[in-house]
């Protein structure tokens, strides 16, 4: 695993743009809503995360980005080995659950829903979502105030072969208006019935 930092050199004039106006352009973009999940010795913690991307086939790689401000940024500089769930439109919940500041465990908060540990990670993979992978951290690039987690993907714990994805719009959870049928799927190993 390696590191890099930013030096924010990147050749050009720089322009000031309000983070105001930032957070306003960007929100117009929809993104799915994840939820990483990691243990350590002490816990299992969680995390919100709608900054989440598919990187490279071969090797599977993703991408989380967790802000610094984060403590679960803290335990993600110690700990490789997380996953990630892709939420599924009706766990709007989950995701606020998990978004909140001061929030407990991730297991009391998933303690009245569907879930178990991954088989490779040991953390906690949320049940009934769109998609959910097991990662170990390959790389940490520290970016701006949040530290982009490129991760090879271990295991896919499974893939919902139906519903429509948990999408964040606007700074507020949605849902597609017309979600297009999931083609067939690909036998993962999945334990939860389809």
């Amino acid at each position: 695993m390696t590191e890099r930092k930013d030096d924010g050199n990147y050749g050009g004039p720089v322009t000031a743009v309000s983070a105001q106006l930032f957070k306003a352009a960007l929100s117009r973009f929809a993104s799915g809503v994840t939820v990483l999940t990691v243990r350590d010795e002490l816990d299992d913690h969680g995390i919100t995360v709608t900054a989440f991307a598919s990187i490279s086939l071969d090797p599977p790689l993703v991408l989380a980005s967790v802000a610094h401000a984060s403590y679960l940024h803290e335990v993600l500089l110690r700990q490789d080995l997380w996953t990630v769930s892709v939420l599924a439109a009706g766990q709007r919940s989950i995701a606020t659950r998990f978004s909140e500041t001061g929030r407990p465990s991730a297991r009391l908060l998933l303690a009245d829903l569907p879930h178990r540990r991954g088989s490779h990670t040991d953390a906690l993979i949320i049940a009934d979502g769109m998609v959910a992978l097991e990662c170990r951290t390959e790389q940490r690039v520290v970016a701006g105030d949040h530290t982009l987690l490129i991760g090879r993907v271990l295991d896919v714990a499974y893939v919902a072969d139906r519903g429509a994805p948990l999408l964040h719009y606007t700074g507020q959870y949605t849902t597609p208006v017309n979600p297009p049928p999931a083609p067939p799927r690909t036998r993962t190993g999945d334990p939860w019935p389809a």
